[in-house]
């Protein structure tokens, strides 16, 4: 199944609709209770072939994912982490695609971080266009509709949230855990945040677009589908990923291998 995915496809559907953002919810939802119950379980972690790990949890959820994605949306190329990285990445991809991770944060996940989050993204022309994130250790959920963000916590409907405006005297950034000292001073220097907090995934996009938290530089190694969901709710919320020089962010780098270069996000 895993391997017929990975053909370029269209919509079986010739009026797809973009605004799929609360689909999108549902399936990471339930993808993050399957994923759950295997957090803080000391389960075994593999390396993959960049050395990066991969546990059982990233291939459970990534295959109730796909499964999931083919149901609701035939023929529509979807790029997953594990898949790309067993068998590779695409050499082309279409104007419309997915691309999925299904734990993201996996050295989070297995030293008992609770920020590791399951994404999916839906790409139309470079652009993410929808986009939904969970972070199953606190019951939290991110996404997109009717172009707006929404978050929503377990047992409770969706609210709109919105990034904020630069708090002058009061602006925080995210930043990675194993930041360098000299990279966080200089970060510091350009953007002139206030406080910084560390913290792993995708979630620094939905802190963003919730209004807790103001920018998010990446100087570091990422792929497409690390970001491209929080890229979408963080843009829905007022926010914005651009590369250093101001430009607009894309998707769909086949010929990089899905491999991005540097950012910044921000709230408004």
């Amino acid at each position: 199944r895993l391997r017929e995915q990975r053909s370029p496809g269209r919509a079986a559907m010739s009026d797809f609709n973009t605004d799929i953002g609360p689909l999108l919810a549902d399936i990471v939802e339930e993808a993050g209770r399957l994923v759950l119950p295997l957090w803080k379980s000391g389960l075994e972690v593999f390396s993959k072939a960049d050395d990066s790990p991969v546990t059982e949890a990233d291939r459970r959820g990534e295959r109730l994912i796909l499964e999931r994605l083919e149901t609701h949306f035939p023929g529509v190329h979807v790029i997953s982490e594990e898949d790309a990285s067993e068998f590779g990445a695409p050499d082309e991809v279409g104007d419309r695609f997915f691309l999925v991770d299904p734990v993201d944060g996996t050295k989070a996940f297995v030293r008992g971080d609770p920020n590791f989050t399951v994404n999916i993204a839906l790409i139309e022309h470079r652009r993410p266009v929808a986009g939904a994130v969970c972070a199953p250790a606190s019951g939290e959920t991110w996404y997109t509709q009717g172009g707006h963000a929404m978050k929503r916590s377990v047992g409770e409907t969706g609210k709109p949230v919105q990034a904020r405006s630069w708090p002058q005297g009061g602006a925080v950034a995210l930043v990675s855990h194993t930041m360098k000292e000299d990279t966080l001073k200089a970060l510091h220097d350009k953007n002139g945040f206030d406080a910084t907090r560390a913290m792993d995934s995708s979630i620094k996009f939905c802190r963003l677009a919730e209004g807790s938290a103001d920018v998010y530089q990446r100087h570091g190694p990422t792929m497409e589908w690390d970001i491209a969901a929080g890229h979408a709710v963080l843009e829905a919320a007022g926010g914005s990923v651009l590369t250093p020089e101001g430009e607009a962010f894309v998707y769909g780098k086949a010929d990089e291998k899905f491999r991005n270069g540097w950012f910044v996000a921000r709230g408004k």
